[in-house]
């Protein structure tokens, strides 16, 4: 081969040299395809648990969705079965009158009343008669005030109409007549 003449060498014949750049370019290739491929494999198993979670919480609302309808619709039962011997007692009573005295009238009267205290009883209703008690603006709905020397200034003297409470949350005000200290002359 002489200086003017090219270099004809074929260049597949000759084996290729890797530079240790390449080489070392190749395996960060390497290790970051893997750690692409770990990520990839982390975030399906994300969105399948994402997925997951987000049936498993619609079906909570939808079971929720059911209970409430249930309890609307059916909420009143346990109330209606608790009042039914008091239909009861009150139908009797109707129906004996025209053959009962007053005193059987007013025994009857007493019973069915009863039936109806325990009725509420069982249900969590609380009679609120607070006779002597300080006035308490939450609970008690003033209807008058009233002068007294006996009775501690701003304490109800005279229950009205008792109220009620349903299981610590009222229902109805007792309405009272409430003391105040008589006026000086």
């Amino acid at each position: 081969m002489s200086a003017n003449e090219p270099d004809r060498r074929d260049p597949a014949a000759e084996p290729t040299a890797v530079l240790p750049e390449t080489a070392a370019e190749l395996v960060q290739l390497e290790r970051l395809q893997r750690a692409l491929a770990e990520s990839e494999e982390r975030a399906k198993n994300h969105w399948e648990l994402y997925l997951r979670a987000v049936a498993d919480l619609d079906n909570v609302r939808k079971r929720a969705a059911r209970d409430i309808e249930s309890a609307n619709r059916y909420g009143l039962e346990k109330f209606a079965a608790e009042l039914l011997p008091v239909q009861d007692s009150l139908e009797l009573a109707v129906q004996s009158a025209p053959q009962a005295d007053a005193e059987s009238l007013a025994a009857g009267q007493q019973a069915t009343l009863q039936l109806l205290s325990k009725a509420l009883e069982k249900l969590g209703v609380r009679r609120i008669d607070p006779l002597g008690e300080p006035f308490d603006p939450e609970r008690h709905e003033a209807m008058l005030a009233q002068d007294s020397a006996t009775a501690e200034p701003n304490s109800v003297l005279k229950v009205v109409q008792p109220g009620y409470e349903l299981n610590g949350r009222l229902l109805r005000p007792a309405r009272v007549i409430v003391s105040r200290e008589p006026a000086r002359a």
